[in-house]
């Protein structure tokens, strides 16, 4: 059943107008910052949050006109909302309950479903006794008990610890795939979004700025905020054949490894940024002056950041920090080997 959305909803400062089709066994993930609109789309295609425009479809059924409850979607919230004076067992048997099943059947829906994600043993647990892993298992368990033709999930893993998330999010990504419907998920979190989903649509201040596969969002990104994410310096220029002019002033002229014309993006890994006290010998191509802003640990390298014609942040070891004596204010010249670039149409 394929979900063709539009969802339009406007408040005093903010509009939310974004486009959705997700297929049947797809899971498409909504990633942006915060404030972008990306739980407020989710609780729209709920019926949470009315639409002021737009509409919303299920395999060609319209349910946008329909109330909430009526609507087959399962939800898992963020802070998961299980029902803390009921079971695990009863709290996963409310779904089939709210669509008339009997309570033999609704039980025995719940326990096949604690025994799929693995906590037939706490059937009797209520929510405070669980953990955070065990309470998204679930939630989860209970959004899927009602047999949804839409799942819908808001951050499932932002409540967990670093430890647990990553097997949380393993068993998750099992889950979902056997999940024969639509899936929009919502995270900030660009690894969440890179494992889970089929298709990124990224948000930012109400629209759709890029969507594509994880990979071709990694390779490809289109904003600042993307870039970031995903680990990449980005520059917007103009290209002319192997050339893209690129940053402030009179710029940089990049050498790049892909001919492309017109408006034009730059991508490269802050790793691929070489730092030269003096100016090199043989005059690299896509060399220029720049001076340190900042100097931080990151990961098991320093990233150095630099501000000039073309900002950027370079990632080189403690050692080269000490042997070039790195510190902010500082000149000093930075290149990029054309091969390390990446060119792409803007």
């Amino acid at each position: 059943m394929t979900l063709r959305a539009r969802v339009v909803v406007t408040r005093p400062s903010f509009r939310l107008d974004i486009g959705l089709t997700v297929a049947p066994g797809q899971v498409v993930a909504l990633l942006g910052p915060n404030g972008a609109g990306k739980t407020t789309a989710l609780r729209a295609l709920a019926g949470l949050t009315p639409m002021d425009d737009g509409h919303i479809t299920l395999d060609g059924r319209p349910l946008h006109t329909l109330p909430a409850e009526h609507r087959p979607v399962g939800m898992v919230f963020q802070d998961y909302l299980l029902f803390p004076h009921l079971s695990a067992l009863e709290n996963v048997a409310f779904g089939p309950r709210c669509q008339g099943a009997g309570r033999a059947r609704a039980r025995r829906t719940a326990a096949e479903w604690l025994r799929r994600v693995g906590l037939e043993e706490h059937a009797a647990t209520r929510p405070g006794r669980l953990s955070g892993g065990q309470a998204q298992r679930v939630a989860l368990a209970r959004a899927l008990a009602a047999e949804p033709r839409l799942l819908l999930l808001d951050e499932p893993l932002a409540a967990l610890d670093a430890h647990t998330r990553l097997e949380i999010r393993s068993r998750l990504r099992r889950h979902l795939a056997d999940f024969d419907g639509a899936t929009v998920l919502v995270t900030h979190d660009p690894l969440d979004a890179m494992v889970l989903a089929d298709l990124l649509v990224v948000v930012e201040d109400g629209t759709v700025v890029q969507e594509g596969t994880p990979a071709e969002v990694a390779r490809r990104p289109r904003t600042d905020y993307v870039a970031r994410l995903v680990g990449l310096n980005l520059h917007r220029g103009v290209a002319t054949g192997s050339h893209v002019t690129v940053g402030t002033g009179d710029g940089v002229r990049f050498s790049v490894a892909e001919p492309v014309e017109g408006p034009a993006f730059v991508a490269f890994a802050p790793s691929a940024v070489a730092l030269y006290r003096t100016r090199p010998d043989g005059s690299p191509r896509n060399l220029w002056r720049a001076v340190i802003e900042g100097v931080e640990r990151h990961g098991d390298s320093v990233r150095v950041h630099l501000e000039g014609p073309l900002p950027v942040a370079a990632d080189v070891t403690t050692a080269a920090v000490a042997e070039l004596g790195l510190a902010p204010g500082q000149s000093i010249w930075a290149s990029v080997k054309a091969t390390e670039t990446h060119a792409y149409p803007a």
